[in-house]
């Protein structure tokens, strides 16, 4: 599918295989969910925008890149996508960052946004969407839905694994975003978890049950 690039560097792997261990403690997995962020982000923001600006070295004078234009906005899925923003702004420390939560009406069983906080001029940002784990999709196609509407366009989504099943419903809601999926698990099972998986994620970085 175009717009979905599926990561297989080794290190990113191993990373990925740590997490999924269910003797991996609290403190670890949040560790990992971090670097694996970091990798990831590496990947993703290979497109930014630089400009040529006058560095004076030791030995001279030069013109040398930097990154140009607003920078960027992370924007997590509440809770779980919290876990993954230090890895962002470790590579990008002036990144806004803005959050969306989200929760399932019982009734109708689609996700409704509870909160929704993004930094200013979005429009004109950047914006990567971030949360461990892409299941059925509609939480990031409601996430993705609101930053629209309040004015961003140029978006990427991040996901540590992901079914197939979301992958392709979030592709075909959006397909002009750019969806990096660190590993891509082999389907849903019949309570919407993703299997092989790696639990709660959210649980699992903030220690809770």
């Amino acid at each position: 599918m175009e717009n979905v690039k599926i990561l297989e560097h080794p290190l990113l792997q191993h990373k990925i295989s740590r997490l999924r261990d269910e003797t991996t403690g609290t403190n670890e997995f949040r560790a990992l969910v971090e670097e694996i962020a970091m990798l990831m982000g590496y990947e993703a923001l290979n497109d930014l925008p630089t400009e040529n600006v006058e560095v004076k070295t030791p030995i001279e004078t030069c013109k040398t890149p930097m990154l140009s234009g607003r920078k960027l906005a992370v924007v997590p899925i509440l809770r779980a996508g919290l876990g993954m923003v230090g890895g962002i702004t470790a590579l990008v420390p002036t990144a806004k960052i803005g959050h969306i939560g989200l929760c399932r009406n019982e009734e109708t069983h689609q996700p409704e946004e509870y909160y929704c906080k993004l930094p200013d001029t979005i429009g004109e940002r950047q914006v990567v969407v971030v949360d461990p784990m892409l299941a059925t999709g509609g939480s990031a196609i409601a996430a993705i839905n609101f930053i629209k509407k309040h004015g961003g366009k140029n978006i990427k989504f991040l996901c540590i694994i992901a079914a197939p099943e979301g992958v392709r419903v979030l592709h075909r809601s959006h397909p002009d975003v750019q969806i990096y999926v660190g590993h891509l698990d082999r389907e849903l099972n019949e309570d919407a978890y993703i299997c092989p998986g790696l639990g709660d994620a959210g649980d699992r970085i903030f220690g809770t049950r």
